[in-house]
């Protein structure tokens, strides 16, 4: 049951969201290409949806309640199978809000350990409330962050995880530290179809944040070790040709470090680098006005950090 928070209506006028087949009894739904809004109601990130013999394995919750419900009631088009688990992989607001009307509707959710850092932060408890403000009445007061039932390798143990459901293999790989600390990116070997979470933007310039951008370039080429036919990515259309689209975004990471790096080494005034850098390859990628600066001034103290 979706609960009190969302306004009556609220499929109505949800965001169109179409089932995309990906592989066999594989689907996913592809979030705009946008900043969160109430306007779209932070429908903004992918989703995956995975069919097994006995119920239904989806990969990350969308930004909403509103959302998960919308995706629920796809998912109730082709399979009156029950949903099983939520695998979530990683806690970023686009990607957990829809996280209670799944646990409400019975699913077991999975995440990793290093998650634990962020469900219990201020941070955490900042980013609800601002989403309360500029997302309503999508994110409410009703809206929580939920933490998994089954917490991925505690006490340090990061090996591989085979989760065995409904007859099919999902291998869960920890990849962080990376975009975040927790990431998580899902196999499922037998669809040779993997899901990269925000490890992979495509079509779009990356939110990069607070992320481990040197981390991040080496998790996605043990990524391609998997060797899928097809990528999921967090954001953006499927990928059929991985080993090519993945470099959008390395190359990207690997533009920024190289350019911040200089301007660390040389004691250059981020305004001053920020200027002086040719963005001209990326400047035109969707979210480019809304995210690059921001990505540059982070990377250019961690590069600060990395000098010491």
């Amino acid at each position: 049951m979706l609960g009190a928070s969302l306004p009556p209506a609220a499929a109505a006028g949800a965001p169109d969201m179409p089932l995309q087949p990906v592989a066999d009894r594989v689907w996913f739904v592809q979030g705009e290409s946008a900043m969160g809004s109430a306007a779209n109601q932070n429908f903004i990130s992918n989703a995956g949806i995975v069919l097994t013999d006995t119920g239904v394995v989806v990969i990350d919750a969308l930004g909403s309640p509103a959302l998960a419900q919308r995706l629920i009631e796809r998912i109730r088009e082709i399979t009156p199978l029950p949903i099983h688990t939520v695998i979530v992989t990683h806690y970023h607001a686009d990607h957990i809000y829809g996280l209670q009307v799944f646990r409400d509707a019975g699913a077991r959710l999975v995440a990793h350990a290093r998650a634990r850092d962020y469900i219990g932060s201020e941070t955490a408890v900042r980013r609800l409330e601002a989403s309360r403000e500029e997302l309503f009445p999508w994110i409410d007061e009703h809206t929580r962050i939920e933490a998994p039932d089954l917490w991925l390798g505690e006490g340090g143990h990061d090996e591989d995880v085979t989760l065995h459901i409904g007859g099919t293999d999902f291998v869960v790989r920890h990849a962080g530290p990376a975009h975040t600390p927790e990431d998580l990116i899902v196999s499922v070997p037998a669809r040779s179809v993997l899901f990269s979470g925000d490890l992979v933007f495509r079509q779009r310039v990356p939110y990069v944040g607070l992320a481990d951008s040197k981390a991040w370039i080496v998790a996605l080429d043990r990524m391609l070790a998997f060797d899928p036919k097809v990528v999921v990515p967090g954001h953006g259309p499927v990928s059929n040709d991985p080993r090519s689209d993945l470099a959008t975004t390395r190359d990207y990471l690997r533009y920024l470090r190289d350019a911040m790096a200089e301007a660390a080494t040389n004691l250059e005034p981020f305004d001053e680098a920020y200027a002086r850098v040719n963005w001209a390859r990326f400047e035109k990628l969707p979210l480019f006005g809304a995210v690059n600066r921001m990505n540059a001034y982070n990377t250019y103290l961690l590069m600060e950090q990395e000098a010491r």
